[in-house]
């Protein structure tokens, strides 16, 4: 038997007196002004990128050193209240959403790039370090940091760590775990932990890959030290167009299949090209049903090769239209689309929410096809960019987030385009992470022991399971709970999937 609820002014009561003990710790370790507490202040951290979902933390913390972090997380440790780590809050799966009785921990003042190293091509930065700005610093050596999320100019380092984030290059370059050497941080108790290092291998359990896309589960990182690459001598982007959907999912895996791995393979469908087009001019085909961008970089003699040899495969595909940059400036107007598919949707709608699945490179046209179909069938519009080359979609679904009903539509859109790409042989997510916006999602590609399994490793490392609480992981009654959600009309959406 349940337990009865307890009356809103008994909740109020309590999460006032948890406050005023959490304030009263922290004021002990941290200076006053890295406190914040009062509804004014604590009311822009309630979400991250994704808006749809709020929640007002109990106070949120901002501390200046490594001493103070440690001291932090020991004492919420101490009193038993959870914490969740958070950078930019550039993230899209609602990863750095607040513990409503818990207390968000901001890196945002570790911002200070600590040693750049054109010898070893690496860098060693604070948590709190844009992404971008590793580049810029590098920039001088003629080196850069190559993994790019389209949010680069803001995401922070941690951030991308806690995700395991990529960006359009990643499919040449690789995500976040290929382009990290160390992460250094803290566990839930305030002990400091390094996983990686500057060796070939690791002594012992090799924990950084672990570590890199755990969504901030198992420890709070400071520190990270990246590879930095050399920039490549010359870059160049094709920009094809295509009057079928399929032809250009197909044009995508004949490029991979021939051998050829570009620095970047992106798609855009007809609805995004238009948005993004009318936003930055980047000089799309808005005829096309679809466009590709595909870039070649390194020597110049290597980028003209592989130029030829994409252009002819792509001709073979049925490209209606194929463009080259003729230089810097003309690649860049190229990718300006691209870079801005997020922000250009943000002007034609009051919200989006953005799904990440990954699929098989050869079915694109098919899921992309099925999304038409789920369009007609929740009333809603969908505009879709993606990392074709990896096969990771970002399908955004347009919606109002103050219309309840379109908001419950839109949560039923993203959730069958999660399942049809795990029907397809995908997963449900490829860089955002699974937060709480793909918690139910989870039961859908994983049983019932392999989330056991996860929760285990959790616990290994916060056996309290403080850290980023109620999210990634979903409980077993959840999953029982979605698994009948499932079920309409006396039938499974997808009866080829397991069920809780």
């Amino acid at each position: 038997m349940n337990a009865p609820a307890l009356p809103a002014e008994n909740t109020s009561l309590q999460r006032a007196q948890r406050q005023a003990d959490v304030v009263r710790s922290l004021q002990a370790v941290v200076p006053a002004h890295a406190l914040l507490w009062q509804a004014e202040d604590t009311v822009p951290y309630e979400c991250d990128g994704l808006t749809a979902y709020r929640e007002r933390p109990l106070v949120v913390v901002l501390p200046e050193t490594e001493d103070q972090v440690a001291a932090v997380l020991r004492a919420c440790h101490g009193l038993g209240v959870p914490v969740v780590a958070r950078g930019a809050g550039t993230g899209l799966s609602g990863g750095a959403m607040p513990h409503a009785m818990g207390v968000t921990l901001s890196l945002a003042k570790f911002n200070r790039i600590v040693r750049i190293d054109p010898r070893s091509r690496t860098a060693i930065v604070q948590a709190g370090v844009r992404n971008l700005a590793i580049s810029e610093a590098a920039a001088p050596h003629g080196l850069y940091y190559a993994p790019d999320p389209s949010s680069q100019i803001a995401c922070t380092i941690g951030g991308n760590v806690a995700e395991n984030s990529g960006g359009v290059h990643c499919l040449k370059y690789g995500l976040t775990l290929h382009n990290v050497l160390a992460v250094r941080g803290f566990t839930v108790e305030g002990d400091p932990v390094t996983f990686g290092g500057g060796a070939l291998d690791a002594t012992g359990l090799d924990l950084l890959p672990l570590v890199i896309g755990s969504e901030g589960m198992l420890a709070v990182t400071t520190e990270v030290t990246v590879k930095l690459v050399p920039k490549p001598l010359l870059a160049r982007c094709i920009m094809a167009s295509f009057d079928d959907i399929r032809k250009a999912g197909d044009a995508v895996a004949s490029v991979i299949a021939a051998g050829i791995i570009p620095a970047g393979l992106e798609m855009m469908d007809k609805p995004m090209t238009a948005a993004v087009e009318d936003f930055v001019h980047a000089g799309y085909d808005l005829s096309a049903e679809a466009i590709l961008l595909c870039e070649s970089d390194g020597t110049p003699e290597e980028v003209e090769e592989e130029i030829g040899r994409m252009s002819a495969v792509l001709r073979q595909c049925g490209a209606t239209a194929i463009a080259v940059s003729r230089d810097e400036a003309e690649r860049l107007r190229f990718w300006s689309g691209r870079k801005n598919a997020f922000p250009a949707s943000g002007r034609i709608s009051p919200d989006y929410m953005c799904m990440d699945s990954t699929i098989p490179r050869k079915r694109l046209a098919d899921i992309l096809l099925a999304i038409t179909e789920m369009e007609k069938k929740h009333g809603l519009r969908c505009a879709n960019v993606f990392h074709a080359g990896d096969g990771n979609l970002h399908p955004l679904i347009l919606f109002d987030a103050n219309d309840a009903d379109q908001l419950r539509r839109c949560e039923l859109f993203g959730a069958e385009i999660l399942e049809t790409s795990v029907a397809m042989g995908g997963t449900v997510t490829g860089e955002h992470g699974v937060g709480v916006e793909k918690l139910n999602s989870m039961c859908v590609q994983f049983s019932a022991e392999e989330n056991a399994q996860m929760f285990a490793v959790k616990r290994a490392f916060d056996t309290n399971g403080l850290l980023n609480p109620g999210k990634v992981i979903p409980t077993l009654q959840r999953c029982a709970e979605y698994g009948r959600m499932l079920v309409r009309a006396g039938a499974l959406a997808h009866p080829e999937l397991p069920r809780f």
